[in-house]
């Protein structure tokens, strides 16, 4: 099926990058950056089925050389941070031809160029060695500047304004995806690509994850798992399969015991019928039965069974597996014998400059072949030797690296899909014991909010005794006592006081209803107040 695939990406000056690179290296050529000097030198790189600058219409003929085209678009910059190019990656057909790829892809960049009057540099490069046979791309390079008669002018501001950008990026997604339609019809092809979201598309599955040149590249050259596919994971996926999997299956056994019942009520197979019933009834009374004794348990029990069901870590298997243990044995020894190839071969030529520094007469004279030296042969034969064994170690290296991590990556995918069960019904257990821990400390904190009011409403006949010993004196209602009450509650216990000690208990009662807060603000007051004298 056809792939969509259609990301805009700027070069920036702030990241240390540069138009003349990019376009060097899209382009599999050399280009001399006359700004800065440097030279960037992709010739000899492969996979670059084809490379074709698209101008536009009154652009100056220098334009048409590449190398040109891209030193004026630095030039045209002044500022150290500006963007020097824009490029739109597409993803093109596997299922058309390579002249159809082509041609879908500098039509695409002729548009572009007409809408916004820029310059564009397409250029196609076929799927890697090591990757996806079908992962067919360009790479179309845009100028930020419109290019005129006179040469580079204004920026293509549209593009990177907040208002506009967003808008036209979208709206070139659809554009492309509706010309690649258009080819691949026209070709007789049935699949078709759609530039929208999965949860727009209304379709519900887990988007792919592109883990782009930098994770790829890193596990083409050592054979390892990249970080970011780990970060990524197969854990979620597996994770997410399972969940929508159990779903269904509870969604389907209640659906068929729902149609046993009807099979039943309309007279169906007895036998069959009742057996039906039996298998799913006993399976949701066991479910039922497992949910009660969970909900029965204290947060101490339910930790105990989570650590008794949590399985060793994923890694920690996989590093104990007999067959990721022998590879990485062998990866281990390669490498070992392919450092000390490296080693030895770096040692000949070092040794090779010193005797060259030291004797350079005898060294000229064994260069033109007038005299041979034992030293400088003896050298050459470690220093070709070395780099024999290197040239031969290094692709078996690279092989056993790919196939332990294609083991390692088996195997994680198997033991997390193995896990996935355990791991949900931990994941189920550690919901329900925060839960039921949330739900302890809520009632140890109404429990402690109680015994705080019991212990005030038992202080607090003293402490009205003391007030009244301390206003008769005149200390009260004029100390620090006063800022503490408010005027209701200071007549609400003038009336306590003044109430005959038999019938004390029904006023405090109302009043310890009313103004609990502040008595128990009051009393710690008063305590403070004490401990400080």
């Amino acid at each position: 099926m056809a792939i969509y695939h259609l990301s805009v990406k700027t070069i920036s000056r702030s990241a240390g990058r540069s138009a003349t690179a990019a376009a060097a290296y899209r382009a599999g050529v050399q280009i001399t950056d006359e700004r800065t000097g440097d030279v960037h030198d992709y010739s000899r790189r492969g996979g670059v089925d084809s490379s074709e600058l698209v101008l536009p219409v009154g652009a100056p003929s220098w334009a048409s050389d590449r190398s040109a085209l891209w030193n004026a678009a630095e030039q045209a910059e002044k500022r150290k941070n500006s963007t020097v190019a824009r490029e739109f990656e597409i993803a093109l057909p596997a299922e058309l031809s390579p002249v159809a790829r082509r041609d879908l892809a500098v039509s695409f960049a002729r548009e572009l160029v007409e809408r916004h009057g820029c310059a564009a540099d397409v250029c196609i490069h076929a799927p890697g060695k090591e990757g996806d046979n079908r992962n067919h791309h360009a790479h179309v390079l845009l100028t930020t500047r419109r290019l005129g008669r006179e040469g580079f002018g204004e920026k293509t501001r549209e593009l990177d304004e907040a208002k506009t950008g967003a808008k036209l990026i979208t709206q070139w997604r659809e554009r492309f995806a509706s010309m690649q339609n258009e080819r691949l019809q026209a070709a007789g092809i049935d699949a078709r690509v759609d530039h929208r979201t999965l949860a727009d598309q209304g379709i519900d599955r887990s988007p792919t994850v592109h883990l782009g040149p930098a994770a790829a590249g890193y596990e083409r050259r050592t054979g390892e798992v990249s970080r970011k596919r780990e970060d990524w994971g197969i854990e979620a996926e597996a994770f997410e399969r399972l969940r929508r999997a159990k779903a269904t299956g509870e969604q389907e056994r209640r659906t068929l015991l729902d149609q046993a019942r009807q099979w039943r009520a309309q007279g169906g197979d007895r036998r069959q019928i009742e057996q039906t019933i039996l298998y799913f009834s006993s399976e949701l009374a066991a479910a039922r039965s497992e949910q009660t004794r969970r909900d029965r348990m204290t947060v101490q029990e339910l930790d105990a069974e989570i650590g008794q069901l949590r399985p060793l870590p994923v890694r920690d298997l996989v590093e104990r597996d007999p067959a990721v243990v022998l590879l990485g044995q062998e990866v281990r020894e390669l490498s070992h014998a392919r450092d000390e190839a490296l080693r030895k071969e770096s040692a000949a030529k070092d040794q090779a400059l010193r005797w060259r520094r030291d004797s350079p007469w005898l060294a000229q004279l064994h260069d033109r072949g007038l005299f041979r030296s034992k030293e400088l042969d003896q050298f050459e034969q470690i220093r070709v030797e070395a780099a024999r064994v290197t040239e031969e170690l290094t692709p078996r290296l690279v092989d056993v690296r790919m196939a332990e991590s294609t083991t390692r990556k088996a195997l994680e995918e198997r033991l997390m899909l193995e896990q996935a069960p355990i791991r949900e019904q931990i994941a189920d257990l550690d919901e329900l014991r925060a839960g039921k821990a949330k739900q302890e400390q809520a009632e140890r904190d109404q429990r402690e909010a109680a015994r705080q009011i019991e212990r005030a409403r038992a202080e607090a006949p003293e402490q009205f005794k003391k007030m009244a010993d301390r206003r008769q004196s005149r200390l009260f209602w004029k100390s620090d006592d006063e800022k503490a009450l408010s005027p209701a509650l200071r007549e609400a216990i003038e009336t306590y006081n003044a109430t005959p000690v038999e019938a004390r208990s029904a006023v405090l009662d109302r009043l310890m209803s009313e103004h609990r807060d502040q008595v128990i603000e009051y009393q710690k007051m008063r305590k403070e107040l004490d401990r400080g004298r």
